[in-house]
C-alpha cells in the first residue's frame, strides 16, 4: 500500500485563468473511461449546460442505462456505432458507419449549439484509420471557444494526447472479464 502525502497547503498558483472551454481525454485498458466522462456530462447538466454525446461503437440497438438516464435529462444523444467490430459481419460498412458518425460529430461540434460534447469511443475508430486524427486535432482547435469536449477510448493518439487540457489514464489492475465474468447490465452498461 502506497504512503500518504501531507494535505496540500496551497491553492492554484497566482495568476491562473478560467478556460471557455476543455478538452478531457479518458484513455487506458482500466474500467472506467465512458464512466467518467458520464459523470462530467451530469456535473454539465446540472449546471445548465446543453450536452450531447456520440458514441462511436454502440448501436442504437444497445439499451444502455447512460443513454436511457441521459436522453430523461435532455441529452441530445447518439450512438452511431456498428456494435463491436468482431460482431461485424460487414467490416467495410462498419467503416463507413464510422466514418458517417465522423462526419456528424464535426458538424455538431461546429454548430456550437451545446457546451458540452462527448465524444464516447472516439479512439477506436481513429487508431483503425478509419477517422484521420488530424482531423480530430482540427475539429477540436476550430471548435466554437464554448465547447467543451470528452473524448474517450484506450490508446489515445499521442496527437490527440497533445491537444487536450487534461488526460486521465486508467489503469487495469483487475477486471472480471478476464476471469470470463461476462459485462453486467447496471455495472458495465
Amino acid at each position: 500500500m502506497a504512503s500518504q502525502d501531507a494535505p496540500p497547503t496551497e491553492g492554484p498558483s497566482p495568476g491562473s485563468s478560467r478556460a471557455p472551454s476543455l478538452v478531457l481525454i479518458n484513455t487506458g485498458h482500466g474500467k472506467g473511461k465512458s464512466t467518467a466522462a458520464f459523470g462530467t456530462m451530469l456535473r454539465g447538466i446540472s449546471r445548465g449546460w446543453k450536452v450531447a454525446v456520440v458514441q462511436f461503437l454502440k448501436s442504437g440497438d444497445w439499451k444502455v442505462g447512460e443513454e436511457k438516464i441521459g436522453r430523461r435529462l435532455g441529452v441530445d444523444w447518439w450512438a452511431l456505432g456498428d456494435g463491436f467490430t468482431w460482431d461485424s459481419e460487414n467490416m467495410s460498412e462498419t467503416e463507413a458507419v464510422a466514418r458517417e458518425a465522423w462526419a456528424f460529430t464535426r458538424r455538431l461540434v461546429s454548430e456550437g449549439d451545446h457546451r458540452m460534447v462527448l465524444l464516447d469511443e472516439i479512439t477506436y475508430p481513429v487508431n483503425w484509420g478509419w477517422i484521420d486524427p488530424a482531423e480530430v486535432v482540427e475539429m477540436i482547435r476550430t471548435r466554437p471557444r464554448h465547447v467543451s469536449l470528452i473524448l474517450t477510448g484506450r490508446d489515445a493518439p499521442s496527437a490527440l494526447i497533445e491537444e487536450a487540457d487534461t488526460v486521465t489514464e486508467m489503469v487495469k489492475v483487475k477486471h472480471a472479464f478476464d476471469h470470463g465474468v461476462r459485462a453486467r447490465r447496471g455495472i458495465d452498461f
